[in-house]
């Protein structure tokens, strides 16, 4: 254990926490300026995310006769059974919790803000995205580049087409320890992370959007040659601000995604979680047409700061908590 004279201390400075909440002040000033409704979810629930990149955070709730429940990974689901029941445009500024990440811009505890626009697909909400870091950050209109345009861009590759081959010489020049036996989506994300994400965003924040169909998560896939996802990723100075769908609205779809996802928990040695029927249950009653995105507010105020570690802008991270 770490000495309590000095971690009593939070390790963000009161002018950061200030900063922070002026932040703050200002979201909610620019939705409610929107009429877009401020809504609460639980942090805890009997299912969670399976997607096989993010782990949950589970624990035992309900005294001697109680059940293991998970605290969310994002508050997603439930917003998702908000809109089916009616709630037109809606947002939330959330704790959220993932298991395993911790550094320099991770802490397992951290912030997002989350919202929802019925009637909207994801280039419209990149809009208003825009709109709200010109907001937060006094940032100039952000440029558009499809995923594709991205990788020729700055990996001077063809993420659709390149053969696997071509994909792992350019990873084995990356020399990052410890990759062996990886999947045709990790060698294009080890690339984006490495290669193309540090150029993003330099001056005026990047949109990416039209991902590989595989990559499609909770968004839509837009048939064609090759199929693409309706998903985008927002980045500013190299670092990943949001991750936006063109919702998913197919019950069918989703429930189908889910079961892919444990099969792959199932490969990968991870355990298996409950899948959320009451968000299938909603999209059955039917969710309208969206588009949603959530923004990481930790990683907005350290750029409105101007560090590059997330515990100067939390008062008590992780090891101090």
């Amino acid at each position: 254990m770490d000495d309590p004279t000095h971690s009593w201390r939070p390790t963000a400075s009161l002018d950061a926490l200030r900063l922070r909440a002026e932040i703050l002040a200002t979201m909610r000033a620019f939705f409610a300026d929107r009429s877009v409704l401020e809504v609460e979810t639980p942090l805890l629930s009997a299912a969670t995310v399976t997607d096989l990149h993010l782990q949950s955070i589970s624990l035992r709730a309900g005294g001697r006769d109680g059940r293991t429940m998970y605290l969310q990974t994002s508050p997603e689901f439930a917003m998702k059974r908000l809109l089916a029941h009616g709630s037109g445009p809606i947002y939330q500024i959330s704790k959220a919790f993932r298991d395993a990440e911790a550094g320099r811009r991770h802490n397992p505890e951290f912030t997002l803000l989350e919202w929802y626009r019925p009637g909207r697909d994801h280039h419209r909400l990149m809009d208003e995205i825009d709109e709200l870091l010109a907001a937060v950050l006094r940032s100039p209109p952000g440029e558009r580049l499809s995923y594709a345009g991205a990788f020729e861009r700055h990996a001077a590759i063809d993420p659709h087409h390149a053969s696997r081959d071509e994909l792992e010489r350019r990873v084995e020049e990356l020399r990052v320890q410890g990759v062996v036996d990886l999947e045709r989506d990790d060698l294009l994300n080890l690339l984006l992370t490495h290669v193309v994400e540090p150029n993003l965003g330099r001056g005026r924040p990047t949109f990416i959007h039209d991902f590989p169909a595989s990559q499609a998560a909770l968004a839509r896939i837009r048939p064609g040659d090759p199929p693409l996802a309706e998903r985008f990723e927002v980045f500013v100075e190299g670092v990943e601000l949001a991750n936006g769908y063109h919702e998913l609205t197919d019950p069918a779809e989703q429930r189908r995604r889910f079961a892919a996802d444990l099969a792959d928990r199932r490969r990968h040695d991870l355990p298996q979680v409950p899948i959320d029927h009451r968000l299938l249950a909603a999209l059955e009653a039917g969710l309208p047409e969206c588009a949603g995105v959530a923004l990481g507010v930790d990683r907005l105020v350290m750029l409105k700061v101007g560090t590059d570690d997330i515990s100067d802008v939390i008062a008590f991270p992780i090891d101090r908590a």
